[in-house]
């Protein structure tokens, strides 16, 4: 039986990883500057990350939610202490997609609406209404297409108010900084208003934060910069440092009952485990602060780089827009200099989301390497 083929991949096998590198196995080393896209937020193969997981799997590795199972609640606990979102509850699943999936159902549950708001080149996932959300049209199916969706340009606060005052809208969904979209991020009078229109109409308002989340801004959660409180969050990706976990923050406001929601492998104890381990390591290691202060440096350093458009992103987030496409740009990195990076829906964009352990003596090696290619 042969893989179902639709991955387009770079000729490179990794077989082990250690931090920021990922070795091949001809043991030729990669600098990993996209963290297999944004999932590696304390580096590969932390000691304590491996310590955790292979001492939990010797306890017990799964069971389904039909049992006590403290490690979730201790993982609510830890998160909303190091997230500052208190008046959350939480709810465990298995990646970004599903938690956007959970997200938008229960919103439609919420309102008894079925319409949703977007945004142009946001990306929420592949699934169901993920994908419906998610301005591709290459990848939405006829059967997705059939949710009622609106989408709208970044940072256009009268065309959203148009459409809530129709009284149809279950949820507005957005990435406050878009990721595969191209790292745009608008100011922070349109997340302000955004939120204070989702309120007037009584729209539940949806973060996604599943690439943005867990530090990689250099704040928690991307939203918190604009000082807003949305009703929803979604989260993966960084949360479990490459472990299959996503989960929704639901604010208090928002009443659960048995059946709403539900998933058999999402919260498993390796799961838990995975996250508890990211949200020590994010604080004694203090990577959120290692995030601005790389991020700033990055910066810098960038405006060396000869025919560089723009530095788009923040934290560790990151992205670099050149005036011509990149794809045979990172061709070269990967296989000439062993870099990793990512692209993005914009041609003219390299992607860079690094495990946030990165350091400076890393960034000038990339640096060096994108000037030798571009001048």
């Amino acid at each position: 039986m042969n893989l179902f083929n639709v991955y387009p991949l770079f000729d490179i096998t990794p077989v082990r990883a250690k931090d920021v590198y990922v070795y091949d196995k001809n043991n030729v080393q990669y600098l990993d500057l996209y963290g297999g896209h944004a999932v590696i937020s304390i580096g590969h193969s932390h000691p304590k990350y491996v310590y955790n997981i292979a001492k939990q799997i010797n306890k017990i590795g799964f069971y389904s939610n039909s049992i006590q199972n403290p490690l979730q609640d201790k993982l609510a606990q830890e998160l909303a202490e190091t997230s500052g979102c208190k008046n959350y509850h939480l709810f465990l699943c298995n990646s970004g997609a599903e938690a956007n999936e959970n997200a938008l159902k229960l919103a439609s549950f919420q309102t008894n609406k079925k319409k949703v708001i977007a945004f142009k080149n946001g990306f929420h996932g592949r699934t169901s209404a993920a994908v419906a959300v998610t301005d591709n049209s290459k990848i939405i199916a006829p059967i997705n297409a059939q949710q009622e969706i609106e989408l709208f340009n970044l940072g256009d606060l009268q065309g959203v108010e148009a459409a809530l005052k129709q009284q149809d809208v279950c949820a507005v969904i957005i990435e406050c900084i878009q990721g595969v979209g191209g790292l745009d991020e608008s100011k922070t009078s349109f997340y302000r208003g955004l939120h204070l229109l989702c309120k007037k109409y009584e729209v539940i308002l949806i973060a996604d934060e599943v690439q943005s989340g867990f530090g990689r801004t250099g704040d928690f959660f991307a939203f918190q910069k604009h000082k807003i409180t949305p009703d929803i969050i979604s989260m993966a990706k960084g949360m479990g440092n490459g472990f299959p976990v996503g989960g929704i923050l639901i604010h208090s406001s928002i009443k659960a009952s048995f059946g709403l929601l539900g998933t058999t492998f999402g919260g498993n104890h390796l799961a838990c485990i995975a996250s508890l381990t990211v949200l020590e390591v994010l604080k004694t290691e203090k990577l959120q602060k290692n995030a601005k202060e790389i991020s700033n440096y990055f910066k810098k350093q960038a405006l060396t780089i000869p025919k560089l458009k723009a530095i788009k992103g923040r934290g560790l987030m990151l992205g670099l827009e050149f005036d011509f496409p990149v794809a045979a740009l990172r061709k070269e990195l990967i296989y000439k200099h062993h870099i990793f990076t990512g692209n993005a829906k914009n041609p003219n964009l390299l992607r860079i989301l690094p495990p946030l352990t990165i350091q400076k003596k890393h960034i000038d090696l990339f640096i060096e390497a994108l000037k030798i290619e571009v001048s």
